[in-house]
């Protein structure tokens, strides 16, 4: 069985894999009007990455959809690309009949499953996983795969930083499991309170992601805010010692954002709230996929404290089997 630790012990294992298995879908970014990333859960954090990394890169607008639904603004000249690790994810199905019908361009990436199978029968780019994985711990193949996929439509080859990507993940791995593990201790004795992440636009995504591994992996409350948007919010929530574990991420490429940074953390610090402050270098590949996984990790070690195991994920499973009951009854009330 592969488990959330040997993910984790083999992550740069993922980005070899899609190093070595891409292939060119020689599409061009001037070929659309839009593109649109489809994705739920694990295989819809990626969408939100290279979203914010693309940003400032692509000459087309870009939108990322967690639903049912595309944006009716997409036609023939939008580019759908959809993640499900599974295959499966009922989301992202429907996506894809919505895009067909609407007669998009299609890419699709998944280890097998249902989007697998139409992919190939409609003769689309299609990228292959690897099998055995639980799907929140294949960020290092989707995420690989869009970066390749986005950048080849940009004309941008982002290979070599993948590469350097894997080179030094080889070198700083038990210093980032080390830098994991000096996070769990800070959080430690404050195990219980809920996580507010907060994060500029840069690392919001990344902000995002370990929230998701915080609900799943740890069983804890997380959210998200972003500056400068928050400070004009929810900056008069933080009044007092608040029952919450704070973790800033963001980088310096925007000095005002960080002067609101440097504000929060001492207002909040003086009411002795406990504030983790991540101040990133750079905006980079590298630290996308390093700040990801460091956390990743910091999830597990909190989950582990907790004693749960994160393999487990009851409440989604009673969800999917509600759901699947909920259809079949549908089904049954129009028969009738």
């Amino acid at each position: 069985m592969i488990t959330h630790q040997s993910s984790l012990n083999d992550f740069n294992s993922q980005i070899k894999f899609v190093l070595n298995t891409y292939h060119n879908h020689s599409l061009n970014a001037s070929n659309f009007s839009n593109i649109v990333i489809g994705g739920l859960g694990g295989s819809g954090i990626g969408a939100q990455i290279t979203k914010a990394w693309f940003f400032d890169k692509l000459p087309i607008p870009l939108e990322t959809v967690a639903d049912y639904n595309l944006p009716a603004y997409c036609d023939s000249k939008t580019l759908v690309i959809l993640n499900s690790y599974s295959g499966n994810t009922e989301e992202t199905l429907s996506l894809f009949s919505e895009a067909k019908e609407k007669g998009c361009k299609i890419i699709c990436i998944a280890s097998g499953g249902q989007l697998s199978e139409l992919a190939k029968q409609n003769k689309l780019p299609f990228y292959q996983l690897e099998v055995g994985f639980q799907p929140r711990m294949t960020i290092g193949y989707g995420l690989s795969f869009l970066f390749l996929i986005l950048g080849e439509l940009a004309a941008i080859d982002t290979r070599p930083e993948l590469e350097e990507v894997v080179e030094k993940f080889e070198e700083l791995h038990d210093y980032q499991v080390d830098s994991a593990q000096s996070i769990f201790q800070f959080f430690k004795a404050s195990i219980k309170h809920k996580f507010v992440v907060v994060a500029d636009k840069y690392f919001a995504p990344v902000a995002t992601r370990f929230c998701q591994q915080l609900n799943e992996n740890s069983k804890l409350e997380a959210f998200v805010n972003i500056l400068p948007e928050a400070n004009h919010n929810v900056i008069e929530s933080y009044y007092g010692r608040l029952n919450t574990n704070f973790v800033f991420i963001y980088c310096d490429n925007n000095p005002r954002v960080t002067a609101r940074f440097d504000f929060i953390t001492s207002h909040l610090e003086l009411e002795n709230n406990k504030v983790l402050n991540m101040l990133i270098p750079e905006y980079s590949i590298f630290s996308i996929f390093d700040i990801t996984y460091r956390l990743d990790w910091v999830s597990l070690f909190l989950g582990d404290e907790h004693g749960f195991d994160p393999m487990k994920i009851k409440n989604i499973m009673e969800l999917k089997e509600y759901l699947a009951d909920f259809e079949l009854i549908d089904e049954t009330e129009e028969d009738e």
